[in-house]
This record gives C-alpha cells, sequence and structure tokens, in this order.
C-alpha cells in the first residue's frame, strides 16, 4: 500500500497538499483557526507566505478565496464540513458558484462521525447543500488514497469543488494504482441479484455486507459513488438493468444526498425496487462514532438487511 493508506482522510490531504504546493506555485491555503485538525497545518509550516489563517471568519475566508480565485490562484479553504456548508452558503454561492470561480472547498470532519462533538459540529445536510450549487463538484472519498487523488484531479479541473473528508481513520478499500475519475464510478465488487452504492465510510460497510450476503447465497454489486455531483448516470442505469435492485447507503441525512440523486435517475430511466441507508430525519447526539453509526443504523448489518428486502421485491421471471 502507499504511504497514504494507512492515514484518515484528513491527514492524507494534508500531507498530499504539501506535494501539490511544491509542483504549483498558484495553489495558496486558508483556514479558520482549525488548521491543526484540517491538517492544513503541514501546509502552513512547509509554505507560510501561501498560508493565510483567517480566524473565526468561515464566510470572509470564502469570500477572500473568490477574490484569490479570480487574479489565477488556486485556493484550498478548509474549515469543518458543518461550517464549511451551513454558515458559509450564501458567500459559497454568491461568490463562488455563481461566477464558477477555482475555488477548492475540502472540508474535514464530515458526518456523524465527528463523534462527541455533537449535534452542532455534525455535518449532515452538506451535501445536499453543494449538491444544489450549479457547476459545483462534489466528491466524497472512500479512503485515504481516494482522497488524494480526488485532491489532485481538483488541482487538474478548473472550477469549484466540494471535497467531504472525514475525523476518524477509514477503513482502507484501495492500494496502489488507484486513479481517481471525476464524474465516475467505481465498481469494488461484482454481483447480479442486487447493487449497493455507496460513497465515504460506506462503501467499507458495503463491502462487509455483500461478503455477508454472499456466504448466504446472495450475490452483491458494490459501487463506489465518490462523484455526487458530476453523478454517473450510466453506471446507476446499467446495475440497475443487470442487477435489478439498489440500495443506496451514506453517511448523510437521508433526503438531499446521495441518495436522493441516485433515486432520481433510477425513477427516471429504470424503476426499480429501491432502499435507502442514511440518516434519518433526525439530528445525532453527541457520543463516539461507532455508536453513533450504530444508532442510526448505519451499518454492515442494515445495508444486508436492506438488500434482502429489495431483492425480495424484484418481479419473479
Amino acid at each position: 500500500m502507499t504511504a497514504y493508506a494507512d492515514l484518515s482522510t484528513r491527514e492524507a490531504y494534508g500531507k498530499v497538499l504539501v506535494e501539490l504546493g511544491k509542483e504549483h506555485k498558484d495553489i495558496v491555503v486558508l483556514d479558520a483557526d482549525l488548521s491543526r485538525s484540517t491538517m492544513t497545518k503541514y501546509f502552513a509550516e512547509k509554505f507560510p507566505e501561501r498560508f493565510i489563517e483567517c480566524g473565526l471568519e468561515e464566510q470572509n475566508m470564502m469570500s477572500i478565496a473568490a477574490g484569490l480565485a479570480a487574479t489565477g490562484k488556486i485556493p484550498f479553504v478548509s474549515t469543518f464540513a458543518v461550517f464549511a456548508a451551513c454558515r458559509c452558503f450564501d458567500q459559497v454561492r454568491v461568490c463562488i458558484a455563481q461566477p464558477k470561480l477555482n475555488v477548492k472547498v475540502v472540508a474535514t470532519h464530515g458526518g456523524i462521525t465527528v463523534g462527541e462533538d455533537g449535534a452542532s459540529h455534525h455535518a449532515i445536510e452538506d451535501l445536499a447543500l453543494y449538491c444544489s450549487l450549479p457547476g459545483f463538484n462534489v466528491v466524497v472519498p472512500a479512503d485515504a488514497i481516494e482522497t488524494v487523488e480526488a485532491v489532485k484531479a481538483a488541482v487538474a479541473i478548473e472550477g469549484p469543488f466540494y471535497i467531504r473528508l472525514g475525523r476518524p481513520k477509514f477503513p482502507a478499500v484501495y492500494t496502489d494504482g488507484y486513479y481517481f475519475k471525476l464524474g465516475k464510478a467505481v465498481t469494488m465488487r461484482e454481483g447480479k441479484d442486487a447493487t449497493i452504492i455507496a460513497c465515504g465510510i460506506m462503501v467499507s460497510k458495503a463491502l462487509e455486507a455483500a461478503n455477508s450476503l454472499a456466504s448466504q447465497g446472495v450475490d452483491c454489486r458494490v459501487l463506489n459513488m465518490p462523484t455526487l455531483k458530476p453523478l454517473d448516470e450510466g453506471a446507476i442505469i446499467e446495475v440497475a438493468t443487470q442487477t435489478g435492485a439498489i440500495v443506496v447507503a451514506e453517511e448523510h441525512l437521508l433526503h438531499g444526498g446521495l441518495g436522493s440523486r441516485v433515486a432520481q435517475v433510477v425513477a427516471r430511466e429504470k424503476p426499480v425496487p429501491m432502499s435507502f441507508i442514511g440518516i434519518k430525519d433526525v439530528y445525532a447526539k453527541s457520543g463516539k462514532p461507532d455508536e453513533l453509526l450504530q444508532k442510526h443504523s448505519l451499518t454492515a448489518e442494515a445495508i444486508e438487511q436492506a438488500v434482502k428486502a429489495v431483492v425480495a421485491k424484484k418481479p419473479v421471471g
């Protein structure tokens, strides 16, 4: 495995940002008093002249990044996902999305695996908000290796990005040689009876569920969908046609995220039985990440049961 494989997604981001900073002199990094948590501290140590500490002024940070992008710089903006989405939405919408500026928002501490920080810091609406912005690319890597490749792609591709990372270490699902392509899903496991489409930390849980199902005679495909926008509609239509049943799993509210986007395609192009693993219409409480995932049924076991339910709904013959 690469040197990044054993890192959390946020640590991998901090490390690769330094490497990219050596290659691209136009990269500048902005943070809002959280560089030790978002791991932009590594860039700040290496390139202090290209690091801007904005303090507790997240909205202003987005506006500064927009100004830098307008002058030809490649700004990376980092803070916790809940602040990048909820606190800064107006500035992101008006200053970055509408003029289609080349700003890369890389937010850490996404979802409920932020854990003990509680509901005020759990980003569970962020994907819905960023997917609503015309022209934004929205990416949720499954592990540290995919994070590195997604950040590299964000530098190479002109336009605004939102990349959502986590606080804890995600189980590695990739090894050396993985290549991230914006807007393309990745088949992690073949199968003919149903498909699990997942992103982020739920990809490893989807693979765990598929392995368990295989021992019970259910042949389940697993599709990693790291890019929520632009969405790989072709891959969705293909798995709907070939496997006839879909379960979507994500660490986000059930409405507005990956499940909603997949369901739009399925309903329009190839209706099949579907089920959704995500956070119901509630805010989570403070707790350890694993406890919260269990409480909100973001588990391999829940995915497994959902797959069995949709397979039972498939037409006979």
